[in-house]
Parts: C-alpha cells; structure tokens; sequence
C-alpha cells in the first residue's frame, strides 16, 4: 500500500498533470523535489514516534493521513496544491509507511530476520510494482483525479484494519520472545531488547556506508521511475511498453529481494550492497542504449535488482548491527536521507533534458556514483560484534572496590 507513495505510482500521474493544469515538466519536478525535501523532514520523528508509541499506532495514523493526502490530491488544481500533495504522500507513503512495516520484522524476528524482511520486502514490491499496471487503465479510463480518489479509499481500506486489529508492537509486551524461542525456564520476564542510541549510531561508518548506499539507490532509481515513461518513449518504446517495463522490475526484484533475505543471514551484508550498486550502475549505462524487447527487459531487472537489494540490506542489518531498542529513531534517520535523496534525481534528469533533449548524459554521470559505493563497501569492514554488549562504565573512584581491581 506505499505504491501511490512510490515514485513509480506517482510517475502515471506527470504527463497528465503537466498536460491538464499547463505546467512544464520541470516545475512538476521542482514541486516533487520540495515535497519530498519537507517529508522527508518528518521522518526522524516517526521514527521516534515508533519507538515511543509502537508500530500499531503509529501505522494507524499514518495510514489516516496517507489516505486523507491521496483524496485531497483529486481536487488539486494549483502548483502550490501539488507541492503539499507531494509532502504528504512522500512522506506518509513512501517513507513513514514502509518505515512501519518493515521495522515490525526487526522487531518479531532476530536469528531469521533476513528471511522475514525478505518475505516482506518481496510482497510490498510485487504491490508496488503493479501499482503503475493497475493505473495507467485507471487513469486512461476514468482520469487522474478520480484515480487518486480511489488510491485514498484504498489505502484507508486496508492499511487501517491492519494497523489496528492485526499488528502488535514487540513480543516483549506480550511475554513472548523474538522468532517464538521459548521463554525462560525460571518463569523470568524477557530480558529487554537491547541496543544503541541514534546519537552513538551515527558515530560508526556503518551507518553511513548503509545509509548512503540507500540514498544513492533512492537518488537514482526514483530519477529513472520519475521520467521513465518519457526516457523509455525516446528510445523506441511505446507509452504501454514503458509502463509495462516496471513488470521485469518486478520479477528480478522479487527474486533479489528473496535471494537477499537468504544470503545476509549467512554473510556480511556489504557483499549484498555491492551487488545492489553493481546493478544499478549497470542500468543507469544500458539505459543509454536500450532498445524495444530483450534491451528494455534488461534495463527493468537490473533497476529491480539494484532498487531492491539495498532496500533488504538496510531492514535486515541495521538492527543486527545496532539492536533494536532505538530501531524506530535509527531507521528514521535512513529512511530521511533516503527520501531527501529521491527528491533531487527527478528534478537533475529535467534540467538535463530540458537543455540537451536526451537523458543520455546525465545517465552516463550518474553511474559513477554507485560504481564508488560498491568500492567504498568492499573494502569496508564488518561492526565489531562487542558494539552491542559494551563493557560497564567504571564507577568513580570514591565508590570503587580497590580489592577487586587487577
């Protein structure tokens, strides 16, 4: 249900709009980059508002207002309308919940949770995926607004009863234990799940090579998704087959998602990452040379397999190297840069095309960013596994055993 969120459920809706409210594709674009900026803000207090409130009832209203966004958009009429639509469905959709969503794997399962985000990861980008195949009908048929309309119903639909009635925020409320292990045998509470703080997270390159992995994926796929319609259309494809190019994006991504999910249980999660920035330096140069059939299949998997690698990567292994009491605040804190990221790479490929009529340039550049964190990952060593478990602070000198010192 993050689809409408999505770039790619959002990219349906630009030629129509550009074409009925008068607008040139880069205003649209700048109206995106301000938007997706702003929500991109709030992110770091939903991630606090996660681990303050729990996953239920933050879900519950992001859900409330994601949806009230989407039926507020099929009234737009103005730039200044589309901008806040853009700052809610950016950050309600796109970011808030997905954060949502994902972060309650991290918090049901520990020894599996590669697998579970998998899981997860791959369902929510089969939906997302299909998001652009159910719209471009929707929107042929019945027109943006109303399409918009029914994206907010839905999205109230199901995310609500989910939030409320199916969710629980951690298995400790419950007096259960991550992946159903059996309590203590003395009848004991479980122990409280342990973890850093987001200030002691964001001393360690870790963080930062994980959360520039994602944001240069988000940077660059959502440029792409953004302009593929019209990327896709200059290189021989009709508007149906561009749309339809999100399909292989699904079946490679999916695979990827799984395979990921898989792998990273069992081996450091920087190899998954430099796979994930591999592929989408590949992309972004075949993209220079795509052709109708076979080409545009390629194109389309290596975006899925790059887009949703990463996505695994971060769910997956920020909690296993950081813990999960302050997952909420560390992943919010991502999922922040990430979105800030997306909002820049649509309104960079307008200005270039808009000047020189071709995506090709801009293509070719923006590939050697990923090719760098592929490098940067590599090379970059594992968290020490002690992180977690630091020894105890030493008590002041006036209240020290002497006795017991070495």
């Amino acid at each position: 249900m993050t689809g409408p969120g999505q770039t790619v459920g959002i990219s349906l809706f630009i030629d129509p709009l550009i074409a009925e409210l008068g607008m040139s594709r880069s205003a649209v674009s700048t109206a995106y980059l301000i938007g997706t900026l702003a929500g991109a803000v709030a992110l770091p207090w939903i991630g606090r508002a996660v681990d303050r409130f729990g996953v239920r009832r933050t879900m519950a209203v992001v859900g409330l207002v994601f949806g009230g966004v989407l039926v507020a958009l099929s009234v737009v009429s103005s730039i200044v309308g589309l901008t806040a639509g853009f700052v809610g469905v950016r950050m309600a959709g796109q970011g808030a919940l997905g954060l949502t969503a994902t972060t309650v794997v991290a918090l049901w399962f520990d020894r599996r949770r590669g697998l579970a985000t998998g899981m997860v990861s791959a369902v929510g980008a089969v939906g997302i995926s299909l998001t652009p195949l159910l719209l471009e009908g929707l929107i042929a048929q019945h027109g943006w607004r109303t399409a918009w309309l029914i994206e907010g119903l839905a999205v109230w639909a199901v995310v609500l009863p989910l939030a409320l009635f199916a969710l629980r925020d951690r298995p400790e409320r419950l007096g259960q234990r991550p992946d159903g292990a059996a309590p203590p045998a003395d009848g004991s509470a479980p122990p409280r799940p342990g973890g850093l703080t987001r200030s002691q997270v964001v001393r360690h390159p870790a963080f930062w090579l994980i959360a520039g992995a994602v944001a240069v994926s988000g940077l660059l796929t959502t440029a792409v998704a953004f302009h593929q319609i019209s990327l896709l259309t200059a290189r021989g494809l009709t508007a149906a087959e561009a749309a339809a190019n999100f399909v292989p994006q699904t079946v490679a991504g999916l695979l990827a998602t799984l395979a990921t999910g898989y792998l990273i249980d069992r081996f450091p999660p920087r190899w998954m990452t430099v796979a994930s920035m591999l592929s989408l330096a590949a992309a972004l140069a075949w993209g220079t040379q795509v052709t109708p059939g076979w080409g545009a299949i390629v194109f389309g998997a290596l975006l899925g397999i790059a887009a949703n690698t990463i996505r695994t990567v971060e769910a997956a292994t920020l909690p296993r190297y950081f813990g999960t009491r302050h997952i909420g605040s560390i992943r919010g804190l991502v999922a922040s840069i990430s979105v800030g990221g997306t909002a820049c790479g649509p309104l960079l490929f307008a200005a270039v095309f808009d000047q020189v009529g071709t995506y090709a340039p801009v293509l070719l550049a923006s590939a050697i960013v990923p090719v760098a964190m592929a490098v940067w990952a590599a090379l970059a060593p594992e968290p020490d596994p002690d992180l977690l478990d630091p020894p105890p602070a030493t008590p002041p000198s006036s209240t020290r055993d002497e006795t017991n010192l070495p």
